[in-house]
């Protein structure tokens, strides 16, 4: 049994980690970039066009940048506001993952499930550096949820609402929605052959329903696209948005046409699952391999039916799809984080071998020693820590260790325990330290900060060129406007310019007299190297980011 002592514990723990990490500075590029779109909306008063930068955007649909932009009416333009809607969809999934777990398995499971989600490496990180897949994974996991009840159960609330939760996916994310929605129920109705669940009338109004919970963002394409076939997107005009979101979207992303292809290694989910399901990815691929194994077993009739198979179908299935895909990134498998925490929560719970359990048990204390060896690292070596804090933090995962393996609780309790006792210690960590230290060398954002208190008097600042500057077009209030070096030859318009070290050259060779006003070290933060982490290495790989005040 999960006691409530234990649940609350690390519920709030590990909702103690995302409160922490909701007021860090925003990451460039994607996180800046989308909460930048949303700004513009709330300041534009244009809710229908979605644009990046100064192009047109058509790749990921509306649904996001309203929910930022709503924060945003409600709470003021903040990087903690646009953080808000993820926070909130994590929280359903969560909720949905103690549903899936209770309507198969039992309450327990159901509460595993919920901790072994929200404890979740890349669940974590969506919540910090957030981009569409949090509110993404929130409505598709309560899809999946709700439609698993009508198929179960034959509910007709669950259908209306699996099909509200699906129309809000695919209002995120488009067509991939569907799909991670479709499969496991797909694999669920070969394994239970209730083909009678799509012969009833009750699904013409889930279709309204969902058809309906979509029209806005077809509604905002048609505006912007299909009415404007002069617009030239990514090298094509008369491109029609309704036909891109419902067709055209997801064949780009699996060919890598129009968005690029960064990766043709089919493998690449398969190994990247082995961090963005820490401390979790041995109970995960065990509870797989497990399920698998019990699924041939039943179908050559040598053994009992499991309960469900749309958790291990659903897996298989996603996975083999989007490794087919030409563009992929490692936040692309948190829309499979609420299959795998149900599948490993039953797992855990059901204690069938005393041996793979004491091997999960060693498993988790591996994992849990290089946690601590981890956070050693960052407070004494990447980052160094005051020595009080120090102190503080020794006693805090001195304590927080002895109650995950509490004797009290079962062995199986006690391997959770250790799991979530790690995520939490190591992203409390990464949230109120790290990140907070890493984030002094995005440059934007820092020269951002420093502009009301050293420059109140700064007129509209411009850029050489379009590079993205995300951070600074946040924290500074309004995107940078965008110049040349021919233009700044010819007018006296600019004055304030933000550059980097070899722009600053640039300018330097065309003769103009400037005044350095802010400098801050710049580094790609989210593409972290060894030499940047080690402290006596880490100059040799910033760049500077300037700006000037030109003398005219």
């Amino acid at each position: 049994m999960i006691s409530k002592r234990f649940f609350w514990t690390f519920f709030l723990g590990i909702l103690l980690v995302y409160i922490l990490g909701l007021f860090n500075t925003l990451m460039e590029n994607d996180s800046a970039q989308f909460a930048v779109m949303a700004q513009r909306m709330v300041q534009q008063d244009d809710y229908l066009s979605l644009v990046k930068g100064v192009e047109e955007y058509l790749d990921k649909p509306h649904l996001h940048y309203w929910l930022a932009a709503a924060s945003y009416n409600v709470f003021g333009i903040a990087d903690w506001a646009y953080r808000i809607p993820a926070l909130l969809a994590t929280l359903l999934a969560a909720f949905s993952c103690f549903g899936m777990g209770r309507l198969y398995y039992s309450a327990d499971a159901g509460r595993l499930a919920a901790l072994i989600f929200m404890s979740a490496q890349t669940i974590v990180l969506s919540v910090i550096d957030v981009r569409t897949d949090a509110v993404l994974t929130g409505f598709a996991a309560f899809a999946l949820w709700q439609l698993l009840r009508y198929l179960k159960l034959g509910s007709t609330r669950g259908l209306f609402l699996g099909a509200l939760g699906a129309g809000l996916a695919f209002s995120t994310k488009g067509q991939i929605a569907l799909v991670v929605i479709g499969l496991p129920i797909l694999a669920e109705l070969v394994y239970s052959r209730k083909w009678n669940r799509l012969l009833n009338w009750r699904l013409l109004p889930a279709v309204l329903i969902f058809l309906l919970v979509i029209s806005p963002v077809l509604y905002a394409y048609y505006q912007q696209f299909d009415l404007h076939p002069e617009k030239v997107i990514r090298g094509r005009d008369n491109r029609s948005g309704v036909l891109f979101i419902l067709w055209e979207q997801s064949f780009e992303r699996l060919s890598g046409e129009g968005v690029g292809k960064n990766s043709s290694d089919y493998f690449f989910f398969f190994h990247t699952f082995l961090w963005v399901f820490l401390p979790w990815t041995l109970i995960g691929i065990t509870a797989f391999g497990h399920r698998v194994k019990q699924l041939w077993k039943a179908f050559r009739g040598n053994a009992q039916r499991p309960e469900e198979a749309w958790s291990a179908g659903g897996i298989t299935l996603i996975f083999i799809l989007i490794s087919f895909a030409q563009f992929k990134l490692p936040h692309y498998l948190n829309i499979t984080i609420p299959i795998f925490a149900v599948l490993a929560a039953s797992y855990l719970l059901s204690w069938r071998s005393e041996s793979l359990m004491k091997f999960l048990k060693w498993g988790q204390i591996v994992i849990a020693c290089l946690v601590l060896i981890a956070i050693g690292g960052i407070s004494l070596w990447v980052f160094p820590l005051p020595s009080h804090l120090g102190i503080l933090l020794s006693l805090g995962v001195a304590g927080l260790l002895w109650f995950s393996y509490n004797r009290e609780f079962q062995l199986p309790l006690r391997i959770a325990g250790l799991g979530l006792a790690s995520a939490i210690l190591l992203n409390a960590v990464m949230n109120a330290h790290f990140y907070p230290r890493l984030l002094e060398f995005q440059a934007g954002s820092e020269i951002a900060r420093s502009l009301e208190k050293t420059a109140p008097e700064a007129g509209p600042i411009y850029k050489l060129g379009d590079g993205h500057t995300w951070a600074m077009d946040f924290y500074s209030g309004s995107p940078l406007r965008i110049t040349s070096p021919e233009q700044l030859k010819e007018s006296n318009e600019v004055e304030w310019i933000y550059v980097s070290r070899k722009q600053l050259a640039t300018i330097s060779e065309m003769g103009l007299e400037a005044d350095t006003v802010l400098a801050a070290d710049q580094f790609r933060i989210t593409r972290l190297q060894a030499r940047f982490l080690n402290p006596e290495t880490r100059t040799k790989v910033l760049n500077k980011r300037y700006l000037l005040r030109l003398k005219r």
